[in-house]
This record gives C-alpha cells, sequence and structure tokens, in this order.
C-alpha cells in the first residue's frame, strides 16, 4: 500500500475511523460524477470504505499532518503496461488552500519515479473548472474534449443528463522538464509499510 507525506499532508490508504470525515465530504457531493460516491449515515461511510479497501479501486485519504483529518481522496486506475487515470475529490470546506494540488502533485510525482508509469490522465467535466485549472497547474495538457460524453445524474424529467468532459494528461518525460525547471515542487517522503 501506497503512503506518501507532503509538508502538510499525509496520503495513505483509508482506514475504519476516517468514516466521519468521509461522510463529511461525500454526503453532498459537489461535481456530479460523485454522485454515485454520495453516503447519507456513518455506516454507509463505513461500507464505503471497507468496499475501498477490497475491490472498488485504490484510493488514498488525504489528511493534514497537524490534525490527521482526512480533507479528501487521490484515486487512480493502471491501464497495463504503464497508464494512469487519476482523479481527486475534496471536502470543499479544505479548497483554495493548495491542498488539492500539493497531493496531486506528490501522488503523480510518484507514479511517475516509483511505479514507473509513462502517462497519466485525468477526466474532468467541463462545468468543473477548479480541477480544469488544477490539471494545468500539473502541467497536465487538454487531450481532448468529449461531448455529451457520460452520465452520472439525471434531469428533471427522469432522462440522463449527458455531460461534456474533457481529459488532460502529461508524460512522464514531460513532468521530468516540468520538475527539472521548477525547484518549488513538493518534497515526497515514501513511507514504507509496516512489516
Amino acid at each position: 500500500m501506497i503512503t506518501l507525506q507532503t509538508p502538510h499532508l499525509n496520503l495513505r490508504p483509508f482506514i475504519a475511523d476516517d468514516a466521519a470525515d468521509l461522510l463529511e465530504y461525500l454526503s453532498s457531493p459537489i461535481p456530479s460524477c460523485f454522485a454515485g460516491d454520495k453516503v447519507t449515515s456513518i455506516d454507509t461511510s463505513v461500507a464505503k470504505i471497507a468496499k475501498r479497501q477490497k475491490d472498488e479501486g485504490d484510493y488514498l485519504a488525504v489528511c493534514l499532518n497537524e490534525t490527521g483529518k482526512v480533507i479528501g481522496e487521490i484515486f487512480y486506475v493502471k491501464e497495463e503496461p504503464d497508464t494512469y487515470s487519476v482523479g481527486w475529490n475534496f471536502n470543499e470546506q479544505f479548497h483554495g488552500k493548495g491542498y488539492a494540488s500539493e497531493s496531486a502533485q506528490a501522488f503523480i510525482d510518484y507514479l511517475f519515479d516509483k511505479d514507473d508509469a509513462r502517462r497519466v490522465y485525468a477526466y474532468v467535466e467541463v462545468d468543473n473548472v477548479a480541477s480544469q485549472k488544477l490539471c494545468e497547474r500539473l502541467g497536465m495538457r487538454k487531450e481532448g474534449h468529449f461531448v455529451e460524453f457520460i452520465s452520472f445524474i439525471k434531469n428533471a424529467d427522469g432522462t440522463p443528463k449527458y455531460e461534456d468532459t474533457l481529459q488532460y494528461a502529461i508524460l512522464k518525460k514531460e513532468w521530468q522538464a516540468k520538475r527539472d525547471a521548477v525547484s518549488s515542487l513538493v518534497l515526497v517522503k515514501i513511507i514504507p509499510p509496516a512489516l
């Protein structure tokens, strides 16, 4: 399991004690792409964490170093042999503080340096401007605009509401060139798993 530490954050696997913090930001997810992740009680939040721990893909809790509070998550899927799809979701109370940038930068750095990724990409809905700006700050380029690509919610009449989706991506060589050009990238400490 991956555990990363940055100056302000700890990225680690979810644990059952994270249920209240998860409920805080998944009880009313802002981007519609997280509508399917909505939880409505501590019990559903505990069940969501248990499912993530078992079989629902790879998620890392993003926690504040000072308090241990979970303020969001990074998630990813490996596409063999060397491509990763990544995403993030953060508690609205912690937007605008640089935590999404710090955690996404550290995680992408890990994928390229330690997990031998060649390419990393992210899907972002066209109305999620904050995530688009994050992708751009990370040095990702917009590769595509998919019109009426996917539906996460329904219109008032019950029909699917299809949303436009943007795709951003960056190659390892581009990431390394950006890192070499900018000395202010986050320092990351990789914490080995307990034996």
